[in-house]
This record gives C-alpha cells, sequence and structure tokens, in this order.
C-alpha cells in the first residue's frame, strides 16, 4: 500500500510542481520551467488531441482529483475494518444516545398537556 501511495503521489506532485514553477515563470535557470516551454508543451499537446491548449489544465486538475479521490476510495476499502474500529472507539457515545432517546421518546407520556 505504501509503494501505491508512492507510485500515485510522485506524478501528481512532479506534474503540480512544474505546471505551477512554469506558469509563473519561476525558471531558476532551467528552460523547462520557463513560460515559454510551457505554453510549447500545451500548444504541442493541444496538436496533439486537437483540442485548444488551454482546454487542457482544468482536464488534467480534474483528471488528477478523480484519481485521488479512486486512490482513496481503494484504501478506505482495503482498511475499512480499522476505519469502522476506530470510529466506533471515538464516538461509542452517540450510537448509545440514539438508543436511549428512541426508548424515552417511545414511553413519554405526551397526553399531560394543561
Amino acid at each position: 500500500m505504501k509503494w501505491f501511495l508512492i507510485l500515485w503521489a510522485c506524478p501528481v506532485i512532479l506534474l503540480t510542481g512544474w505546471y505551477g514553477l512554469s506558469y509563473y515563470d519561476m525558471s531558476f535557470g532551467i528552460f523547462m520551467l520557463t513560460r515559454q516551454a510551457h505554453d510549447l508543451v500545451f500548444a504541442i499537446y493541444g496538436n496533439v488531441l486537437g483540442i485548444p491548449p488551454e482546454t487542457i489544465p482544468p482536464l488534467v486538475a480534474r483528471a488528477i482529483v478523480f484519481d485521488s479521490f479512486l486512490v482513496f476510495a481503494i484504501i478506505a476499502f482495503r482498511k475499512r475494518r480499522e476505519i469502522r474500529a476506530w470510529y466506533i472507539k471515538r464516538f461509542p457515545a452517540v450510537q448509545a444516545s440514539e438508543a436511549a432517546a428512541a426508548s424515552f421518546a417511545k414511553d413519554a407520556n405526551l397526553s399531560s398537556a394543561p
């Protein structure tokens, strides 16, 4: 599971880091981090895909969000027993008070109004 997270997070971090640095032209003397390289990369991808280059970043962001939800859903499914045990340990009073409230409402005499 650790390697699964590492192999998911490394490309996401590298892509977002490159995008942020090249978008704001913080090149540190590296051509790949310049705004010209940024525009060139998206122009090439736009030509290959046949779509305008300015539509690619939102598509990539949506793909990253979807992949993130998918990865965390897989992790939650694999650790569902531990999550449930933690929840029951953390919130035991909620379950007990719900049962007590239900029995109290059933046993109450509501006809004693003046």
